[in-house]
This record gives structure tokens, C-alpha cells and sequence, in this order.
């Protein structure tokens, strides 16, 4: 079977050429036959003048799932050129959620024709929506959920479900509703669809449901997601009335934006939401410089460091030659630590109370990483600087400096590197600032400082 990205160029050059020949009709099977994410992706590729004409040729249901895959630019793009009636056409057909997710990427102006054009209710729900924090399970939801009444039977229920179902965002999952909108329960599609028409839906819903806080933090949201494997999950406010429901795609939307911000934040790099090719020269600079700054200025210590002990590396210059070394591997070796540290924590698999556990075991690691380096290091000063290359001056005392240092620089990368993110999510920060560039800076600083301690006890200089 063949991929998109495989078809992907053969498809745009018959999409351009059916639009210079216009063969509308052609053009419009063609796209009919593609995922709403494929003809999305598709339009990325095209000139601004073919995206509003392509669109057009969908039918009104592809078309609303294609402008909800497409970047905030173009989306801004094709409503600035809708008439009020195709305006109105794409909102009837956008689920509750991406219809806010658009208001939220929108100028004022746009928002202010959206608003004016979607009908009442929808109008009403995205206002509400739009309330919530931006982190909160809040602005996640949709309100457009299948609910039921207790007492009713399996048969008023599948009336109900075929009745109203085809406007909600999922009906894989029903959600059981005292007249108060109290959560009591929640009924699968499966287990309705396989009881006896005479039954009642207490007596089948399982009464036992996971739901969320309407002003909890997304990222547990996700999380929440990713450990019992929901589709759907209910959200509640202070009273326990069930006000709205999240869905699997958005939970997957959080999880890559998240991730996508770990990574920026452990490379020193504000986050940002546009995508690389959509961030401007400036943008960019501003992100990365602040970071830049400050590790450069942490990074000072490091050359005073240096300049304190330059009066040694006079003395015994082949000492300079093994710096790079040693602050490189104490560097790779605390990013290790914390790249691993920070991942179990965005796991929820460790927190602060497991600290001597994990200060204890990166000891361990970095005693069995210390002594196979060092002693793999040894054999080369030995064999490869000192017979092969000729370096008289390296003895085997300076090596053992070296290979002592190397040790001890790898079991205060590995403490500090583990430690770090444990504290700064302590204290309410984000673990992710604690990475590679801030941890390697300490790194640099406590490895000369105990390179010099090392060559000044067992070398006398």
C-alpha cells in the first residue's frame, strides 16, 4: 500500500495541472478521495490564489474537517475571503472545541465576524468556553457530549443517541445526568447496544467515573489520558455537575505541545506556539537570546576558574590539553542524568520524595561510567599521547590526574543533574529549565575546580 508521502508530489502536480486546465469536476473527485489532513497538508504547498477555489470544490462536512487541519494563516486567509453565508456554512459544521481553538488564533476583527455569524447557542458556548484559564481542562472541552437520564430505557436511549448524536464530538461514550446535571455515571455505545431494549440504564452504567476539574491543568489532563487510555473524558465543576467532555485529539495536541516546549526550554529557548518555518528572524532572536546571555555570563566563572590557576597550567602546560575533555564528558554525562530525570518526572513516574533514590542510583551509574572511562582513557594517554605521539611530559601521574578528575567530574554531573529538576519542580518551576546548557554550565565550573584540587594534591603545581 502506498503513503501520502509517497503520492505527495505526483498529487500536487495533478492538482496543478486539473487547476490550469480547469477541471474542476476532476479536481473535486481527486480531493474527495484524500484524508481532510492530507488535502490540508496538500495546501500548504499551493499558491494563496488556488487554496480559497480548492476549498470551494469540498463538499460542506470535508471542508469544515480540512479548515480545522489548517494553519491559523490560511484559516485567517479563507475566512477573510468567505461571504457571510460560506462563513456560516464552515461554523454549522465545526465541532464546539476547534471552533474556539480558531477564535483563540484569530485577530479581533475575525473573531468579531465569527462571533457575529455562528447562531446563538454556539455563540454562547464559545464565550463560555473562552472564560477558562488557557491551561485548564476548561478550555479543552467541548459541551457537545450525548447525555442520559437514569431511568431511561436502552431502547429511549439508542431514540436519543440517533436523535442527537450527530452533532456531538463523540457518542463512543454516553454520560448519565441526574436533572441537576450531576455526573452519575457513564453508559458505552457497546454496552447499550448489547443489553436488552427493556433495560434501564442504571442498572448498566458503571457508577465508577474518572473525571476532571474544570481549572485542572491540561498537561495532567493528558496525562490522565495517556494512563487508563480514554477516548473521551468527562469534566466536572465544584459541584460535580458534568459541564463538558475533552476527547483523545485534543489530549494527543496538548501531549506534542508540551513535549515541543520541554525541548525548547531544555535547548535554553522560549517556547513559542508558531511553527519554525512561521517564526520571523526577530521572534527567533528574542527567544533564543535571553538564554544565550545568561549562560554566557554563568559561564565567566568558569574563565575565572581558569585565570585563578593559570600559574599551574604554566608550570605544566599538558594539563590545558585535557580540559575540553573533561568539562565535555561532565557535561553529556549531567545532561544524561537530567534529560532522564525530567522525563520520569513529566511521567509522574518520580517526584521530590523519591530524591535519595534517585541520588543514590545516579551514584551508582556514575561510578561504573567513571571507572570504565577512566581507565579507557588511562590506556590512551598512555599508549596513543604519550608512545605514538610522543608527549614526554605526559607521565603517568598527570594521567592519573586526569582519570581521577574524570571520575569525580562525572559523579557531580550525575548529582547535579538528577537534583536539579527534582528541586525546581519543588519550588514550582519547570523542570525542563533545569537541562543540557544551565546543568552544563555548573558542570564546566565543578570540573576545573576539581581538576585543579587533583592536580594540586598528587602534582604539587
Amino acid at each position: 500500500m502506498v503513503g501520502f508521502e509517497e503520492m505527495r508530489e505526483e498529487l500536487l502536480d495533478g492538482i496543478k495541472e486539473l487547476l490550469k486546465r480547469k477541471q474542476y469536476t476532476a479536481l473535486r473527485e481527486l480531493l474527495c478521495d484524500l484524508e481532510p489532513a492530507d488535502i490540508a497538508s496538500l495546501f500548504e504547498d499551493l499558491d494563496e490564489d488556488s487554496i480559497p477555489l480548492l476549498f470551494r470544490l469540498l463538499p460542506k462536512e470535508p471542508a469544515a474537517e480540512v479548515f480545522v487541519e489548517l494553519d491559523p494563516d490560511a484559516q485567517e486567509m479563507l475566512i477573510r475571503g468567505f461571504s457571510n453565508t460560506e462563513l456560516k456554512e464552515v461554523l454549522d459544521e465545526l465541532y464546539l472545541d476547534d471552533a474556539v481553538d480558531i477564535v483563540e488564533e484569530m485577530p479581533a476583527g475575525v473573531v468579531k465576524r465569527i462571533l457575529k455569524h455562528a447562531d446563538p447557542d454556539t455563540r454562547k458556548s464559545i464565550n463560555e468556553i473562552l472564560k477558562y484559564p488557557e491551561d485548564t481542562a476548561g478550555s479543552l472541552m467541548t459541551t457537545e457530549f450525548v447525555d442520559l437520564k437514569r431511568d431511561m430505557t436502552v431502547e429511549d436511549a439508542l431514540k436519543r443517541i440517533r436523535r442527537t448524536g450527530t452533532d456531538k464530538e463523540t457518542i463512543n461514550v454516553c454520560y448519565v445526568v441526574d436533572p441537576a446535571r450531576k455526573l452519575l455515571g457513564i453508559a458505552s455505545l457497546r454496552t447499550i447496544l448489547l443489553s436488552d431494549e427493556d433495560d434501564i440504564i442504571e442498572d448498566i452504567m458503571e457508577t465508577h467515573v474518572i473525571s476532571v476539574g474544570t481549572l485542572e491543568d491540561k498537561e495532567d489532563v493528558a496525562q490522565t489520558f495517556s494512563k487508563y487510555d480514554f477516548i473521551a473524558l468527562p469534566v466536572v465543576d465544584k459541584e460535580d455537575r458534568l459541564v463538558g467532555i475533552i476527547t483523545v485529539d485534543d489530549a494527543m495536541d496538548v501531549m506534542e505541545a508540551e513535549a515541543t516546549e520541554d525541548m525548547e526550554k531544555m535547548a535554553a529557548i522560549t517556547p513559542t506556539d508558531k511553527p519554525y518555518l512561521k517564526t520571523g528572524v526577530v521572534s527567533t532572536f528574542k527567544a533564543r537570546i535571553p538564554w544565550l546571555l545568561l549562560l554566557m555570563v554563568s559561564a565567566t566563572f568558569t574563565g575565572l576558574i581558569i585565570a585563578n590557576f593559570e600559574n599551574s597550567l604554566a608550570v605544566l602546560p599538558v594539563l590545558t590539553a585535557y580540559i575540553p575533555m573533561l568539562m565535555d564528558t561532565g557535561g553529556n554525562c549531567g545532561s544524561q542524568s537530567s534529560v532522564t530525570v525530567i522525563r520520569a518526572i513529566s511521567l509522574s513516574e518520580v517526584d521530590f520524595s523519591d530524591i535519595f533514590r534517585i541520588i543514590w542510583k545516579e551514584l551508582r551509574v556514575a561510578l561504573l561510567c567513571g571507572v570504565v572511562l577512566a581507565v579507557a582513557n588511562f590506556g590512551k594517554m598512555m599508549l596513543v599521547d604519550r608512545l605514538l605521539l610522543g608527549n614526554t611530559s605526559l607521565s603517568p601521574m598527570v594521567a592519573a590526574v586526569v582519570c581521577g578528575t574524570l571520575v569525580c567530574t562525572i559523579a557531580c554531573a550525575k548529582f547535579v543533574g538528577c537534583s536539579l529538576p527534582l528541586l525546581a519542580k519543588k519550588i514550582g518551576l519547570d523542570p525542563a529549565v533545569m537541562a543540557s546548557p544551565f546543568i552544563t554550565t555548573i558542570v564546566d565550573a565543578l570540573s576545573l575546580l576539581i581538576y585543579f584540587a587533583f592536580a594540586k594534591s598528587l602534582l604539587g603545581v
